[in-house]
């Protein structure tokens, strides 16, 4: 394949990337193009004080018998005032630009969010925990520059440059003829070195995302890794990935350098051709036919000084184009994110309470752990009647915690469906019919109190959170506790024990008072005094709901109407 072809090849797919873009910026097109006017308006200053520059010169050395000072105070209070001019546009230019990018970040977070939180409907699950933490938390922000670079920089260039460019032209034409002739050569070689940044800055972040997660795994892992004597081994391969990605950030450096030094070599390259003619205007060696060969030193001065400000904008425009490649690379992984979420089929919300409990049907569920080539789920097929218990056993990996979330609507299978029956009538499974109880209790930082008003924000007092924990014969729970509701909880339930947390995870579902409750292991590493009361709330929580419950303790099959246990991801 030729040159032309892969260059062909960059075009083409960098299409969708650039709509992309194009979509998120306009969250804060506004203020981004205040900025790029704020910042062209500036060159007005940059006019201003070269202006008073080559005014000064001129009279200073008129005067050099005489009282230079007097003769170039009018002038310093020119360049003063252009100077002056100059910052405070930049300064409202950068502030615009700084709060549209601010704008447009924020809008395309809350999307991610949405898309791996989403409010109804399972999340996505093709995209991991590390790969949505990098698009949030870094790849979002490798759009920074190209928002308040590269998009304020194009109506830069057009007003910035045309102001400079009037007024080289008011004291030399063919000097404006000039560095107008120089100007094409930028967008073309532009465009080249962004299609090469483009391919390795892709490459880089795909690295870092990978590197990321792989980094999440191993500190997941850890206790087994030390135990199997193999944390030495893993830090080799986290060692040779984080060579990997150093290499490809110095790729893109490399580039960032020869790109920033090709545009100063051509700007360079320019101002050295118009300090030439001018040069030899002045000492009257230049005649050629149409070509100006008068030129005064005060207008030699002034288009001296702003040949390098009209290709400032462009220099600006260089640096955001490649932080436009960044953006464009950023956008493709932040695409697949995104993706995912619009692939989740919609579900209307359902009310938080049905009047009565519903059923659940399982169509040809297939699913693989994503760690290992072997089933989660093969083609089960399942059927609960409302209002009864399922008990799901089997051995660990058996595919029981897989089945819960499928059941939920936490997690779409990679074949079949899951349907929650309501009146007779199959509807697709939502995770806001659903209360769930998991083992490890997950709990966060807060008082007790916080933690229990996630499953109900609307309760107007305490007394709804001390019924619901009466109700479950839970009232020695906070009379072991220091300060009650408002006890300090930690991260992860710290400060609290086993089967403390348990006990608030049983009376966080109780609140949320959803007709289908799904149990995950509720009693794993519980002692039997623990397990007991346990158990005795869950015969009060299953009341007049659909339980669906993973276990392998004989107590919990007591509460099952059905039992029904995998074996790699099938029933028997």
């Amino acid at each position: 394949m030729t040159t032309s072809d892969l260059l062909l090849d960059e075009l083409a797919g960098d299409a969708a990337p650039a709509a992309r873009l194009k979509e998120w910026a306009d969250a804060g097109r506004a203020e981004l193009g205040r900025a790029g006017l704020l910042r062209g308006a500036a060159q007005l200053g940059t006019v201003l004080w070269a202006g008073g520059l080559s005014w000064g010169t001129e009279r200073g050395l008129s005067t050099l018998h005489g009282n230079p000072a007097s003769a170039v105070l009018p002038p310093a209070l020119l360049i003063a005032g252009g100077v002056a001019l100059r910052a405070l546009l930049l300064a409202a230019g950068d502030a615009a630009a700084a709060r549209g990018a601010r704008t447009v970040r924020e809008a395309l977070r809350g999307r991610l969010v949405e898309t791996a939180l989403p409010v109804h409907g399972p999340a996505p699950a093709e995209v991991g925990d590390a790969a949505v933490v990098q698009a949030v938390d870094g790849e979002v922000d490798e759009l920074t520059d190209w928002l308040t670079d590269y998009l304020p920089a194009r109506t830069t260039m057009l007003l910035g440059s045309g102001l400079v460019l009037a007024a080289i032209a008011a004291r030399s034409w063919f000097v404006a003829l000039l560095v107008l002739a120089a100007t094409p050569l930028l967008p073309a070689n532009l465009k080249v070195i962004g299609l090469g940044t483009q391919t390795v800055v892709r490459a880089q972040l795909a690295a870092i995302r990978g590197h990321r997660a792989r980094l999440l795994d191993h500190l997941r892992g850890l206790p087994t890794l030390v135990g199997l004597g193999a944390h030495d081994r893993a830090a080799d391969e986290l060692a040779r990935h984080d060579r990997e990605v150093a290499g490809r950030t110095e790729k893109v450096l490399r580039i960032a350098f020869l790109s920033t030094a090709w545009v100063e070599l051509l700007i360079t390259g320019t101002l050295a051709v118009v300090a030439t003619y001018c040069g030899l205007v002045l000492l009257d060696y230049l005649a050629l036919p149409v070509v100006p060969d008068r030129m005064s030193l005060s207008a030699a001065l002034f288009v001296l000084v702003l040949v390098p400000a009209y290709f400032a904008p462009a220099r600006e425009l260089a640096a955001g184009y490649h932080a436009r490649a960044r953006a464009s690379a950023a956008a493709g992984l932040l695409g697949q994110v995104l993706d995912a979420g619009r692939e989740i089929t919609a579900v209307q919300p359902a009310p938080r309470r049905a009047t009565a409990p519903p059923g659940l049907h399982l169509v040809m569920v297939t699913d693989h752990h994503r760690a290992r080539r072997t089933a989660a789920l093969a083609g089960l097929e399942l059927r609960l009647a409302p209002g009864r218990c399922l008990a799901v056993t089997g051995p660990s990996g058996a595919g029981k915690s897989t089945l819960l979330a499928v059941a939920a609507g936490l997690y779409t299978p990679r074949g079949g469906r899951a349907f929650h029956v309501l009146d007779g009538r199959p509807v697709p499974a939502d995770p806001s019919r659903v209360a769930w109880v998991g083992q490890p209790a997950h709990l966060l930082p807060g008082t007790l109190r916080e933690n229990l008003l996630l499953a109900r924000p609307t309760a107007n007092d305490d007394d709804d959170l001390l019924d619901a924990i009466a109700a479950l014969g839970f009232e020695d729970l906070l009379a072991a506790l220091p300060r009650g509701l408002d006890t300090p909880v930690g991260e992860r339930g710290s400060g609290l024990s086993s089967g403390q947390r348990q006990r608030l995870a049983l009376v966080r579902a109780l609140l949320r008072d959803a007709p289908l409750l799904c149990l995950d292991e509720p009693t794993a590493h519980l002692d039997p005094e623990a397990e007991r009361r346990v158990l005795s709330a869950l015969r009060t929580l299953a009341r007049e709901r659909t339980v669906l419950l993973a276990t392998h303790s004989p107590a919990l099959l007591t509460l099952a109407d059905q039992v029904v246990r995998l074996d790699h991801g099938r029933s028997r």
